[in-house]
């Protein structure tokens, strides 16, 4: 049995030299007493960022650290916030070198590492041929992108285009978090706006979008990734159907989801979710419990969080060989993850 990570993060130096650059927020900057990076994502909320040597290392730290965790094979993508808030022209470029950098590692690693593209959807015939290139040309196996494009989300009738690709060439998308666009995030505390909460918020907002918006009808071969199990959307899986199922029996109620389906219906037979970053062992059952065995796959969140920690947790859950199996290999190779 393989175990097959489906989110392991990378950077480039184009990446942090074009975050460096930013006007906007989210933006890099060195910290003026230590020389270290600052993510800012406003003017008075940032955080520390050290994780730029091992996002930057495509090479043998990487294989160490997959080697003392257990992990054999990485997905690789670039890492958050990527290229799809930027101005489209420095977008694509940043992504075009990302997607370079990344198949030039596989090359040199290539039991080792798999891919996903990186494309600026905001150039939607740029972002198409992207797509078309990455999958048909370099291999990789699925498309990463991000919960919002800083002015709108994925869902947004202009990128369907990009959906229709994706489902024409029959690869999964990692809806991965980023930065919040609502600003009340930025208040208070970095709790609020980033990954402990914030990105979970807006990462299963934006996979509720792609249900109401009946995105998902129109291109219903797509399969949805969301780490951390689901962005607790199992646990809210028998909610989001309220409105749906009052609308279908009480004509007098507005506003209710234009999807063909009950959203509980794309949870189920749309998403996947993967084990990142949420060591609770009721987060576990209720996925397995609500989605089943055939929709949970390994996700480390390397570097943002241990990829030991991860496999120590899973290693002690009382799962059987079978569901050991899909989870760690069986369900990532359905999805197209191997060579």
């Amino acid at each position: 049995m393989k175990t097959i990570d489906l989110e392991n993060h990378f950077a480039t130096e184009m990446w942090v030299d074009a975050l460096c650059a930013a006007k906007e927020y989210p933006r890099l900057q060195r910290d003026p007493e230590n020389g270290r990076f600052r993510m800012y994502r406003g003017p008075e909320c940032w955080e520390p960022y050290g994780s730029i040597p091992k996002l930057l290392d495509l090479g043998q730290g990487r294989i160490d650290a997959m080697d003392a965790a257990g992990v054999d094979v990485a997905a690789l993508s670039l890492c958050a916030p990527g290229v799809e808030h930027m101005e489209p022209g420095v977008g694509a470029r940043v992504a075009k070198n990302a997607n370079d950098v990344l198949a030039a590692a596989i090359d040199a690693h290539p039991d080792r590492f798999l891919g996903f593209a990186t494309v600026a959807p905001k150039d939607v015939e740029t972002a198409v041929a992207e797509l078309e290139r990455t999958v048909n040309e370099l291999g990789f196996k699925g498309w990463n992108t991000h919960s919002n494009f800083g002015d709108s989300y994925l869902d947004d009738r202009r990128y369907w285009p990009i959906l229709a690709k994706v489902g024409e060439l029959g690869v999964p998308i990692y809806l991965h978090p980023t930065v919040p666009r609502m600003a009340d995030f930025l208040d208070h505390d970095l709790t609020l706006s980033a990954a402990t909460f914030g990105f979970g918020v807006d990462a299963s907002f934006a996979m509720m979008r792609l249900i109401m918006s009946g995105a998902l009808d129109a291109f219903p071969r797509l399969t949805i990734i969301l780490g951390h199990y689901g962005e607790a959307l199992p646990f809210l899986v028998e909610r989001v159907d309220r409105r749906y199922r009052r609308g279908r029996t009480d004509p007098g109620v507005s506003g209710v989801p234009s999807s063909a389906q009950a959203p509980s219906y794309y949870l189920k037979n749309n998403l996947v979710v993967t084990t990142s970053g949420n060591y609770l062992p009721q987060a576990l059952t209720c996925s397995l419990d609500v989605l089943g065995t055939d929709r949970i796959a390994l996700g480390t969140d390397h570097p943002y969080e241990n990829m030991r920690e991860c496999m120590e947790f899973l290693a002690g859950q009382p799962l059987s060989l079978g569901d050991k199996t899909k989870l760690y290999q069986e369900n990532a190779v359905r999805l197209g993850f191997s060579r």
